[in-house]
């Protein structure tokens, strides 16, 4: 029997993640961003309070912040096959531009590209494509469009099947 690859017959522009959800995701990550920034910060202080930053580091402390924010959605990417907490809350998932699932080289690629500054900003447009999709070859599907469309690949191969039965039986 030969193998069918479904990611190879859906259209998946039609399952792609919209822009405002895409926002969604990228707030909610945000904020457990700093959530997690908060508490080890407050661990560190704790413990080590000459680690922390002066007040007056500026752009030192944003450049770090943006490593560090795409090396956790690196960790939770990768750990969590192309979900984050903002996906999960979405419905919505992160894949290869064929369809498959990311390897971990290309979970650390796509959000080592989420440390160049103003990369949210290239999130804006219709469709949302930013550039740690559009360098990594990823994008973020909703699964919900991509199951509806499962289904009616399903739908009409059973309907076709059984036609085609139909056809025989009344030979």
């Amino acid at each position: 029997m030969q193998q069918i690859h479904l990611h190879e017959e859906l259209d998946l522009d039609y399952s792609r993640a919209s822009t405002g959800k895409r926002f969604a995701n990228y707030l909610i990550d945000a904020l457990l961003f700093y959530v997690v920034a908060f508490l080890l910060g407050i661990v560190v202080g704790f413990f080590k309070p000459e680690l922390l930053p002066d007040e007056d580091s500026g752009i030192l402390s944003r450049i770090v912040s943006l490593i560090c924010y795409g090396m956790l959605m690196f960790i939770i990417e990768a750990a969590c096959g192309g979900k984050t907490l903002g996906k999960v809350i979405t419905g919505t998932k992160a894949i290869n531009s064929d369809g498959s699932e990311m390897s971990f080289q290309k979970a650390f690629i796509r959000n080592i590209i989420r440390c160049i500054p103003f990369n949210a900003l290239s999130a804006f447009g219709t469709p949302c494509n930013p550039w740690h999709d559009a360098w990594s070859n990823t994008m973020v599907i909703d699964e919900k469009k991509l199951d509806l469309q499962l289904r009616k690949d399903v739908f009409f191969s059973e309907l076709s099947n059984q036609n085609g039965a139909a056809d025989m039986a009344s030979q």
